[in-house]
């Protein structure tokens, strides 16, 4: 007969699990919702209300599963800053009664449902998803949403199997006994060192996408809010414009009285709108918030990479500043930062400013300008694609920031499992390669930024295409700010 004590303790441990799950289900179901939002804003809303129901059947599971995929993404990017501040928090209120439902345990479970839900949705999901709305059922078969089914996992399972064969190959041929040791434990050994592979490929998407979103966003920001033109008269601006709208109005109206109408509808609000938000907004507003965002912006920027170049120090002399694993969290019994919560916060912004330049860089190279999503425009194998996309960089994200330094809270579960970790010299010289990078489309921006602005503040840029700006004169220049001061 079994011990009043350990019959306690087997039911506050089967109470903290359905706590813990309850809790688990309801945060994925908000992010769910969220996802979907988002989704439903850039979905073509034609391939879902097309006569074949059998298609837009098929569509809607795809729908459902991308919804899926990005929540998981959601939960990737939230991980680390959700588990510096559930520490800070216990360290803050230690013995407090309603914080007892946040401990090591859920944060640790909350690591282990995202690394498997990401593996899930990236080889199985969202290649299915792909499949089954390119698939029609094999030659022969009754048509329908079942005959798709079918071709779709047939065609599913060869390539899991051809994926499976591939990274097995690579393994034998990096470390032979790890290749004979998967073929006996496919979970322990085989899944993991290929989400490892994944895993790396993400981390290296970072380093290139980060460096240009971080330089991106100087621009993005830009256009979101007014710039102070300096030397700039807004009533002759607004004149300008006026003459402009009204010249082009008269000129349409000799040709069709049709396309008048309809330009006028469109383009009216075009040729206004920025002229008149700028009268709108407050002096504070015009002058001071346009600086203050781009300073505030440098200031994130260069913080990143001082904290970058110290992380590149402390490799050399630090053994604990390499990137590792850790089992058993024990939160709340010291700060991850120096600085204490002013650290932890500032941690939890460069992470997630972090994910916002990668995302930004991500859309904003050549590369992938076609994956990105537009308004009600956006095609079903589009959305596939920006799932993926966002499931590898999120998924990557606790792997990136932890290999930088960005914050020493070490990798929970299977993502502290990555077999490069442990490599000095990979991890060294990544650190090196960002921060020269970040560095280099830094001054690059500013440098380019800095030289457009001047010569719109001086009025050159309505100087003819023929006349070189390069070779205008400093005391030209000079002369002609000086005339419009006066």
């Amino acid at each position: 007969m079994e011990a009043p004590e350990d019959v306690s303790v087997r039911e506050q441990l089967f109470h903290d699990r359905v706590r813990e799950t309850i809790i688990c289900v309801l945060l994925f179901i908000c992010l769910y919702i969220v996802s979907y939002l988002v989704i439903t804003h850039y979905k073509r809303n034609a391939e879902f209300t097309i006569d074949n129901s059998e298609d837009a059947t098929v569509n809607k599971i795809a729908l459902w599963l991308c919804t899926f995929t990005l929540s998981v993404s959601v939960g990737a990017v939230l991980l680390l800053p959700l588990s510096i501040l559930s520490n800070e928090v216990l360290l803050s209120f230690p013995q407090s009664y309603y914080m007892q439902w946040l401990n090591g345990s859920l944060i640790h479970g909350l690591w282990n449902i995202v690394f498997l839900f990401s593996n899930l949705s990236l080889v199985f999901l969202l290649p299915f998803a792909y499949f089954f709305t390119e698939s029609e059922g094999f030659a022969g078969s009754k048509k329908g949403v079942m005959a798709r089914l079918y071709e779709t996992a047939v065609v599913l399972f060869l390539l899991t199997l051809l994926v499976l064969g591939m990274v097995w190959v690579a393994s034998a041929i990096l470390d032979d006994n790890m290749a004979r040791q998967s073929l006996y434990d496919l979970w322990e050994y085989y899944l993991p060192y290929l989400y490892s592979c994944i895993s790396l490929f993400g981390v290296l998407l970072l380093l290139l996408c980060t460096p240009l979103g971080l330089s991106r966003m100087f621009s993005v920001t830009g256009r979101l809010l007014v710039k102070p033109r300096l030397l700039e008269d807004l009533d002759e601006t607004m004149s300008c414009a006026e003459f402009e709208e009204a010249s082009l109005s008269r000129n349409l109206t000799s040709k069709s009285h049709d396309i008048t109408l309809g330009f006028s509808d469109t383009n009216s609000g075009f040729l206004f709108l920025p002229s008149e938000i700028r009268k709108r907004a407050s002096p504070w507003q015009r002058n001071l918030g346009y600086p203050l965002a781009m300073l505030l912006l440098l200031a994130v920027t260069v913080v990143c990479v001082l904290i970058v170049c110290y992380h590149v120090v402390e490799l050399l002399f630090d053994d604990t500043a390499m990137p590792r694993g850790m089992e058993d969290p024990l939160l709340g019994a010291a700060s991850f930062s120096m600085f204490g919560s002013l650290g932890a916060a500032v941690q939890v912004i460069l992470i997630l400013y972090l994910m916002i330049s990668s995302v930004v860089g991500f859309y904003s190279s050549p590369l992938f300008t076609g994956l990105r999503p537009r308004a009600q425009d956006t095609t079903l194998t589009q959305i596939i694609g920006n799932c993926v996309s966002l499931l590898v960089l999120s998924s990557a994200l606790p792997v990136f920031s932890r290999t930088l330094g960005i914050t020493r809270f070490d990798l929970l579960g299977d993502f502290g499992r990555f077999n490069w970790l442990g490599n000095f010299h990979i991890v060294f010289l990544y650190n090196i390669l960002f921060a020269g990078l970040t560095s280099a489309c830094l001054i690059n921006t500013l440098t380019w930024t800095v030289q457009r602005e001047l010569i719109r503040a001086f009025g050159l840029h309505k100087l003819p295409s023929t006349v070189s700006r390069s070779t205008i004169p400093l005391r030209l220049l000079l002369a002609n700010g000086l005339s419009k001061i006066q």
